[in-house]
């Protein structure tokens, strides 16, 4: 489990969680075992039936489905971002924001990795740390924003861990 997001579920308060573009859901899994309410969803019908295989006792919180339509059975307290927005083209990222914001009621996180890199191809599509403030803050506000140690090779040196509050 990375040592950020495993510190975050263990300060932060129990709340709903959304992991969208959720591929493995390990992550699923150890939040579901700690007791949260959980559910991730992916867009591919492979991740998601890997998502299942691993996930055993707690493969039924795992749905395929469109990030941008989809309505979560219950109101999200926190969004997990693990490499979603890097995995959108950067023509999306403006729904993305805009979803963010109308999941998540006012105080609740989007919290995560973000890829940060200047590359112009990909997937991962990083961005700039002056673009994500421009992206986000309009509707969110950073609280927390702490360099990572254990990315996996393709992420290693260029994501952090950040917490953006709803507004």
């Amino acid at each position: 489990m990375p040592a950020a997001f495993a510190a975050f579920a263990t300060r932060t308060p129990v709340r709903p969680v959304l992991i969208p573009g959720c591929g493995s859901a390990h992550e699923a899994g150890w939040l579901a075992e700690a007791g949260w309410t959980v559910r991730a969803i992916d867009f591919s019908a492979d991740a998601v039936a890997t998502a299942r295989a691993q996930l055993g006792v707690h493969a039924a919180l795992v749905e395929q489905a469109d990030f941008f339509t989809y309505r979560p059975p219950f109101l999200p307290g926190w969004v997990y971002e693990r490499a979603f927005l890097c995995a959108l083209p950067p023509e999306r990222r403006t729904d993305y924001v805009s979803r963010m914001a109308d999941l998540l009621e006012p105080g609740g996180l989007l919290a995560g990795f973000f890829f940060f890199d200047d590359a112009p191809k990909g997937p991962p599509f990083g961005i700039s740390r002056e673009a994500i403030g421009a992206l986000l803050g309009p509707s969110f506000e950073l609280v927390e924003d702490e360099s990572v140690a254990d990315s996996i090779p393709v992420f290693a040196g260029r994501e952090r861990w950040m917490t953006w509050r709803r507004r």
